[in-house]
């Protein structure tokens, strides 16, 4: 898998950045295997949603409202996966702490991810964290696809306009228009339809 070296914008280019943040996420976690003994797999759509959440307000310096509309997600919920306590979610998740604290869980670890990738300047490096065939094997990198895809679509919304975004995808062997075939119109949000895409796999 050959990257061409393009000069960047400035920030860098976000789709690969938050894509970054997600694959760290999962490094930070323990790794795919983790992921899959867990069962864990439910939650990398929020995951997917909370890396975009991050870069978009770190690297392209957003605000809620804006994060909110380019993601289709409300602003409360881009607030509380910025401002995440990435300590409190850090010891929660080595057993440190009894209950699962008031923090947005998947907002905490990707802040966590996004702040090691910084650290150690890897942000901007051309490389993938998680190698392509392993994604595909345990079908997972599709939720950030669809978001790459949807970005700065307005929701609620319509299956013409997915279709139109969606079209040539393909999610765990099936073309994405198929599975936008049964869904139930109209999808009121990115979250929603991460969902709705899940069931029907």
């Amino acid at each position: 898998m050959g990257f061409e070296v393009i000069a960047k914008p400035k920030g860098g280019n976000l789709d690969k950045m938050a894509e970054k943040v997600f694959y760290e996420s999962i490094n930070l976690l323990g790794g795919l295997k983790k992921l899959v003994e867990y069962r864990n797999l439910t939650w990398l759509p929020s995951l997917a949603e909370a890396a975009y959440v991050v870069v978009l307000k770190n690297e392209a310096m957003k605000t809620y409202g804006e994060i909110a509309r380019e993601l289709g997600i409300t602003e409360q919920t881009a607030k509380n996966i910025a401002t995440a306590d990435e300590e409190e979610v850090k010891r929660y998740l080595e057993g440190e702490l009894e209950e699962r604290p008031k923090e947005h869980i998947a907002g905490g670890i990707a802040k966590l991810a996004y702040r090691k990738l910084k650290e150690e300047g890897r942000l901007d490096a051309e490389e993938v964290e998680i190698k392509q065939e392993e994604l595909e094997v345990l079908d997972i990198d599709w939720a950030v696809h669809v978001l790459a895809r949807i970005k700065g679509l307005d929701f609620p919304v319509n299956k013409e306009a997915l279709v139109e975004r969606l079209k040539g995808l393909v999610i765990k062997g099936k073309r994405a228009e198929e599975i936008l075939d049964k869904l139930d119109y109209p999808i009121k949000s990115p979250s929603q339809l991460l969902h709705e895409i899940k069931m029907h796999l």
